[in-house]
């Protein structure tokens, strides 16, 4: 549980991280967004060999959008939990766990072996297959077959299997568990992407207005309009630009790369993600936001790392079952059939054929076992206290991961609705920068305002876009983690 919670406060801070970044090019100060920080006793055997079904993955071609070269969000999640070492290890816990089921329904068998043996005897001894006494060298055959079969053991072996199948359904929702904190994972990284391509877009236009300046003020300058200062400062401005935009090449090249790492993906150049239309994904967010109330009702039936507290506290309880079976007595029944030959080792001593002993000598046996407890140092006692409190500390579990997961629902609908409005109130402030800067724009290529001014006009349309990018990304991430809390399947179509 401590680990979801600390993959999503780090995830979150991805964008903030980035923003900081942008303040300090554009030289305006401002705060980081809040970081942001999931019983059934009975085992539905169906459900089980549905579930059960996980094979550890295997490493597969990389797939890329046909004609683009450039990876979707799903095919980057698809091949990420493909090839994740640490999902491959977690469904080995489940096959681990499918043997410990199977074995525990295999103890219901009967068991069968086989004994030969060859035994000589010299002097007066007794025959083996026949009783008799005799005298002289002899040799002794025998061969058997015995069987055992439990018939009553307390009830210890059919609650046994009722409580690993629960840890079966508990280790395959641990599965689900770790690929949806992966799926997670890969979404914040792809985003980060986008927002890290929006930002040098942003920058590539800065250098785009500054070089039409820098033309402009050459011509009003060979008119006498503008002192030859104003060209130098607005081609320092130009540089300036030019080594934002580097550095915002280098901060995408970065985030491009802790992407590609996160999929287990050799390093390649040629790695890049598409760029969906996240108009009408933002606008649609921003109508989709449901009470906490709501979102927790739902996550209760839908996150693994509920159920899989849910089936612990489960096999606890069996397991408290198996520990009571030492009270009761236990029944086995066992059977046996056994026969042999004599050969004895002395001239003129008539013989009786191999096959004629065989069949004279068998002997068959069937007899029962009843174990009945009366003193056993008290281990079944302390058994049952030692299950009593392992059913006491999966329940404390069960209402930690409920009430941790409303918690967490709690602060990622307030940081939702935080990311909401301030990505409405960043919009509106890109519009009047936007207006601001197209009239700083017109007032300098007439002359009317100083380079100064129109330098001032710019930054601000930066920083204004700059803070609207951050926000949009934030609300989005933010927005699909009450998706993830939901269980809706996360995507940006």
């Amino acid at each position: 549980m401590k680990k979801t919670i600390t993959l999503c406060v780090l995830l979150s801070f991805c964008f903030t991280i980035q923003a900081q970044t942008v303040r300090k090019r554009t030289y305006v100060e401002k705060a980081e967004p809040r970081s942001e920080k999931t019983l059934d006793e009975t085992a539905d055997s169906t459900k089980i060999s549905e579930e059960r079904s996980v094979e550890p993955v295997q490493v597969k071609t990389p797939l890329f959008s046909q004609g683009t070269g450039k990876w979707t969000l799903k095919q980057c999640v698809d091949y990420a939990v493909e090839n994740n070492i640490d999902l491959r290890q977690q469904s080995l816990n489940v096959k681990s766990a499918e043997i410990d089921l199977s074995t525990s329904k295999n103890s219901r068998l009967p068991n069968l072996n086989g004994n030969i043996g060859q035994d000589f005897n010299f002097g007066r001894s007794i025959r083996t297959t026949t009783n008799a006494v005799g005298t002289g060298n002899t040799g002794s055959t025998s061969f058997g077959i015995s069987t055992s079969v439990p018939l009553f053991t307390g009830f210890r072996i059919p609650n046994q299997i009722k409580s690993d199948e629960l840890n079966l359904q508990a280790a395959v929702e641990g599965l689900k568990k770790a690929k949806e904190n992966l799926e997670l994972q890969v979404v914040s990284l792809y985003l980060d992407v986008l927002f890290k391509k929006e930002i040098l877009k942003a920058y590539k236009d800065q250098v785009s207005y500054s070089s039409q300046q820098v033309e402009r003020t050459q011509l009003l300058l060979e008119a006498g309009k503008v002192p030859s200062s104003q060209l130098y400062d607005i081609k320092a401005q130009l540089a300036k630009d030019e080594l934002n935009v580097t550095m915002a090449n280098n901060d995408l090249d970065l985030s491009l790369l802790n992407l590609l790492q996160s999929l287990n993906l050799p390093t390649t150049k040629d790695f890049d993600i598409e760029e969906p239309n996240l108009g009408d994904v933002v606008y649609d967010n921003i109508s989709s936001i449901i009470p906490p109330d709501q979102v927790y009702t739902m996550a209760l039936e839908t996150k693994p790392h509920v159920k899989e507290a849910q089936y612990k506290l489960g096999s606890s309880q069996k397991l408290l079952k198996v520990a009571q079976s030492g009270y009761y007595p236990t029944l086995d029944m066992t059977m046996r059939y056994g026969t042999g030959f004599d050969r004895i080792y002395k001239k003129g001593v008539d013989q009786e054929s191999i096959s004629k002993q065989l069949s004279q000598n068998q002997t068959k046996y069937i007899g029962f076992s009843l174990n009945i407890p009366i003193f056993n140092r008290f281990q079944t006692r302390n058994q049952v206290r030692s299950a009593r409190l392992s059913i006491e500390n999966q329940t404390l579990a069960l209402d930690n991961v409920k009430l941790a997961l409303y918690k967490e629902i709690q602060q990622a609908y307030q940081s939702a609705v935080a990311a909401q409005a301030k990505y409405g109130s960043t919009d509106k402030a890109y519009d009047a920068a936007e207006e601001s800067f197209k009239y700083a724009q017109e007032r300098y290529e007439i002359g009317k305002s100083t380079v100064f001014e129109f330098n001032e006009a710019k930054t601000k349309l930066l920083t204004s876009r700059s803070e609207q990018i951050q926000a949009k990304y934030d609300f989005l991430f933010r927005s699909k983690i009450l998706d993830f809390y939901q269980g809706k399947p996360i995507h940006l179509e």
